[in-house]
């Protein structure tokens, strides 16, 4: 049993600040809940862990180690508390290959920014090495420390856990991740850490505009993330597939909340072979479900291409408000319309795209990256626009006169009035008789209308048609 322990304030730790070629004002991390991170050795089931904390399926599982690589955060809940829980990478000899490193740094960081630590160790397998160097870095934190001994799934291996006091963690629990066990104890122990409630932003308040950053794998999209929050949040590597798993970043700036999310890079399905990259294909596309805004990052370099393309219609076909950044920007040479040749260039080839805003940025020095933030509120005015009917009436009709709906089959449908029925995006609801034979490029030309219209860049228009309700 654990002895007991005099609930300690909640510490804030400040982020280091993020080094680089022009530092911009940091963006304002979400503080207002307390931090619980999760540290280990590869495979010891942190993930898993995390995931049940959260009640949720953010952080990938495989028995495959080093699977984790940046910190994945989310909220968790107990007895009415909310917290953040921080799932990090694996723990691993300093000896290790600069990605490593890396990862050993991020956890080690995730451990220095937190109030209660749980380190978390495999109880099959027994003290390990590792898990003594950790505890050793851990000792020297001010922070409270939980020794969390998992997989200890039947009473049977109970006696696994004595050989972990050793470690001289007086806070020790014996805990099944996978199905539950022993859990709830240590959430009691973690709350009484944490010390009593601070104040909390109210359940109803206006959520966070979420933002998904997507693109090829290496295009530097977690130096972008890195940059806008202000520190180092992901770990920036040039073998590509670094980041695995969706990293959702909570960050205010002004009066807004942000959540931003760096996810897998989006590969060719044909070149996606193990399980891990299949699995954080899937994490980058549901990513893009929970997000409202698309930051699609290309590079400079290699211009856009047909995978950029078919990544934007990801974002477009679900919906998604979408940004276009030319990444390394710095790395082409400078003439004064480079920029405009290239979005020109864009525009021309794929046609879909000329209503996507472009930024030509440079995530590593900073160049232009400020200019994202007004960008995603704009096309987060433009995706949730309420259209005035009477308005969208009247660009309806002079386009109906304009040009009639095509025969099919020889019938011509009949347009008698349109309305918007959603937004996120904007939607118009087009009453009509023969609503399946309303041709493509027709579709087309009404949405080109309305666009001509109204301020919707960045944003889908949608135009369905239907049957006049009988009553009309």
């Amino acid at each position: 049993m654990a002895a007991t322990r005099r609930p300690r304030p909640v510490r804030r730790a400040p982020a280091p600040a993020f080094i680089a070629d022009a530092p911009l004002p940091r963006a304002e991390v979400l503080e207002q809940l307390p931090v619980v991170a999760l540290v280990g050795r590869p495979n010891t089931g942190k993930s898993t862990l995390f995931n049940r904390l959260t009640h949720s399926r953010r952080a990938l599982v495989a028995p495959t180690p080093g699977v984790t690589r940046d910190r994945n955060v989310a909220i968790g809940r107990w007895n009415d508390r909310r917290f953040l829980v921080v799932d990090t990478g694996g723990f691993e000899a300093e000896e290790q290959e600069e990605l490593g490193r890396a990862v050993r740094g991020q956890a080690l960081l995730a451990a220095e920014e937190a109030d209660v630590v749980v380190a978390v160790v495999d109880g099959r397998a027994g003290v390990n090495p590792l898990d003594q160097q950790l505890v050793e870095r851990l000792r020297h934190l001010k922070q409270p420390v939980l020794l969390a001994v998992n997989k200890i799934d039947t009473p049977k291996q109970d006696d696994l856990i004595g050989d972990f006091y050793g470690l001289g963690i007086k806070a020790l629990f014996g805990i099944s991740a996978e199905h539950g066990v022993g859990v709830d104890e240590l959430l009691d122990a973690v709350l009484a850490e944490l010390g009593e409630e601070q104040e909390q932003a109210a359940d109803d308040a206006e959520p966070p505009i979420a933002v998904a950053i997507i693109g090829r794998p290496n295009v530097g999209k977690s130096s972008l993330l890195n940059r806008l929050v202000g520190f180092e949040r992901s770990i920036v590597s040039a073998v590509p597939g670094t980041t695995r798993d969706a990293l959702d970043t909570p960050l205010r700036r002004g009066d807004r909340d942000y959540l931003l999310v760096d996810t897998a890079g989006v590969r060719r399905r044909s070149k996606v072979e193990e399980h891990i990259e299949r699995a954080s294909v899937v994490r980058a596309l549901r990513a893009l479900e929970r997000a409202e805004v698309a930051l699609l990052l290309i590079d400079a370099v290699e211009g856009m291409t047909e995978q950029d393309a078919r990544v934007a219609g990801y974002a477009w076909e679900r919906g998604r408000a979408l940004i276009l950044l030319v990444n390394k920007w710095d790395a082409v040479p400078a003439t004064p319309k480079a920029s405009i040749t290239l979005a020109d260039e864009i525009d021309r080839r794929y046609r879909s795209l000329d209503v996507v805003p472009k930024l030509f940025i440079s995530a590593r020095s900073g160049r232009n990256v400020e200019r994202i933030w007004g960008a995603i509120d704009k096309v987060v005015a433009a995706h949730r626009s309420r259209l005035p009917t009477g308005k969208v009436n009247s660009v309806f009709e002079r386009a109906r006169r304009a040009q009639e709906p095509p025969m099919v089959n020889g019938v011509r449908p009949r347009l008698y009035y349109a309305t918007q029925t959603a937004t996120a995006p904007p939607t118009i609801t087009v009453f009509c008789s023969h609503p399946k034979r309303i041709t493509v490029s027709y579709e087309r030309y009404v949405i080109n209308k309305l666009r001509a219209e109204f301020d919707l860049e960045g944003t889908p228009l949608r135009v369905r048609f239907k049957a006049r309700p009988r009553r009309d």
